[in-house]
């Protein structure tokens, strides 16, 4: 099956958030408060697949009010914090959604993501994922994380269901 197929059949998109849903980097002030950068574009695209019907997930390593507070403002609410092994949390979220791994992908940037990548039949790295990391995925996105690699996916995905030209132009004003 070829990467449009596998990509075509996706129902389910799971993100890491360090590293891809945000360029990696970790700010803290003084106090030890915890800030992230989040795209916009990525925002949307996360938007516009969950509005064609594709679920999105989250988990994540770190624990964070600011990840939980943007999720919900994204409307992504499967939601998984704080899993420094993240099968228990991979197995949780098979659970809810009742999907078989073919219907769902991955997108990860470190060696941390690799244990549930590679039980998919289509895993994707980010363009600045580890070398080992890009070694293990089925597609690579043009774009680094942070800078607009989570739209890369959303886009892809519904390209290959044929959704993408259909969604975009419904944000054409036609008078």
């Amino acid at each position: 099956m070829n990467i449009i197929e596998k990509a075509k059949n996706i129902e389910l998109v799971i993100f890491d958030i360090d590293g891809v849903m945000t360029d990696g980097s970790l700010f803290f002030d003084n106090n030890g408060e915890e800030y992230k950068a989040f795209n916009s574009l990525d925002g949307h695209g996360l938007r516009m697949l969950q509005e064609c019907g594709v679920k999105v997930a989250v988990i994540t390593g770190r624990k964070s009010e600011l990840v939980k507070h943007r999720m919900h403002d994204l409307g992504v609410t499967m939601l998984y914090q704080g899993y420094r092994d993240k099968i228990p949390a991979f197995e949780a979220l098979l659970k809810e959604v009742d999907l078989e791994k073919n219907q769902i992908t991955y997108v990860g940037d470190d060696v941390v993501d690799l244990p549930i990548m590679s039980q998919l039949d289509f895993a994707i790295a980010v363009q600045n994922a580890h070398p080992f990391v890009k070694q293990h995925a089925h597609w690579i996105t043009d774009r680094s994380g942070g800078r607009g690699a989570v739209r890369d996916v959303c886009e892809f995905i519904l390209e290959a269901k044929g959704l993408l030209n259909d969604k975009l132009h419904s944000y054409l004003y036609n008078s």
